[in-house]
């Protein structure tokens, strides 16, 4: 994915912010207001805190719109330990660790150590999340069952791929935990299909609905 937006430096750190995949969950705002305030303008001031810190909090963005780059000699991001998609309640998988996004085509769309994807089916910036769960309504707990993650052999590197299917499911392949919203189950494994369409039955997991949903559009279509 080629890397767009705006840089913000100082003399120690710089930060990048991608507008495109920011659903403003604020993180930046909350635990860091002197650096970052969308009141003032730039709404980053890198100067305004020491680099530690800012570093500290850009990791917390859960959705990859802000990076860091040291030029202090600081360490750069390393991704999470284990590799984590979180559920989230009315809205999209938020997914951490060492993250390789493939699409339709089989080609690298972006590495990452932070994505939100989109699972209601309606974001026109997809696969990412833009927040159109919110137009449309989208309504589910953020629940997870039994039975939707399989055990499967972890490749080398313990990074985590996530192909992007043409009118299906996200597939997802290396170690991983999958964690519902309140954090009260965690199912461990290495294989795992997750709906994109918003139409399962069996969320977070896809169960098959994209292939009506992707029929009834084409009949349509043809009206």
């Amino acid at each position: 994915m080629k890397e767009r937006g705006k840089t913000f430096s100082s003399d120690a750190i710089i930060v990048r912010f991608d507008a495109r995949r920011c659903i403003h969950a604020a993180e930046c705002v909350y635990h860091l207001p002197q650096v970052f305030d969308p009141g003032r303008k730039p709404w980053i001031e890198p100067d305004h805190a020491d680099a530690d810190s800012i570093a500290e909090v850009v990791a917390r963005c859960p959705t990859g719109a802000l990076h860091f780059e040291r030029r202090d000699g600081g360490a750069a991001e390393v991704p999470d330990r284990v590799n984590n998609v979180r559920v989230s309640r009315n809205g999209p998988l938020h997914v951490r660790g060492a993250i390789e996004l493939i699409d339709a085509d089989g080609g690298t769309l972006l590495r990452d150590t932070r994505v939100a994807l989109c699972r209601c089916g309606a974001s026109r910036n997809a696969p990412f999340c833009d927040n159109n769960h919110r137009e449309i309504r989208f309504i589910d707990g953020g629940e997870v069952f039994e039975g939707g993650v399989k055990a499967g052999e972890a490749a080398n590197d313990a990074g985590l791929r996530i192909s992007v299917s043409e009118a299906g499911p996200y597939v997802l392949t290396g170690p991983l935990v999958v964690e519902s919203a309140d954090g009260r189950v965690r199912l461990e494994g290495e294989i795992t299909s997750l709906c994109r369409c918003g139409h399962s039955r069996n969320k977070p997991f896809c169960d098959g609905s994209h292939g009506q949903v992707s029929a009834d559009r084409t009949a349509r279509s043809i009206v």
